[in-house]
């Protein structure tokens, strides 16, 4: 575990900006989530991977597409049954019989 000392201002809502080469470094863009912890006196922050947001949104694409494939088949519906054959299950039974 690296430790990086960065100096950073904390605003009157109480946001902190993070220093863009920490940021940079850390994979860190506008919009992910940074855990907080306190840790003792000090406070750890750790950046949630985005790794963990793509597996999401990729569940969510296979998610989707599956919804769609179901939705189209619900759309065609079942076929009308066959018609006549010319034989019955029945017959299938009873073809040949006992010797």
């Amino acid at each position: 575990m690296l430790i990086l000392k960065i100096m950073a201002k904390v605003t009157s809502k109480l946001q902190l900006t993070l220093p863009k080469s920490l940021a940079e470094e850390c994979h860190i863009q506008p919009g992910d989530r940074v855990r907080c912890e306190r840790v003792g006196d000090s406070i750890l922050l750790s950046a949630e991977t985005s790794r963990a947001s793509e597996d999401i949104r990729t569940r969510l694409e296979i998610f989707d597409h599956a919804a769609d494939r179901r939705r189209k088949r619900a759309r065609v519906g079942r076929k009308a049954p066959p018609k006549d054959r010319g034989w019955t299950r029945e017959d299938l039974y009873h073809r040949g019989g006992s010797r």
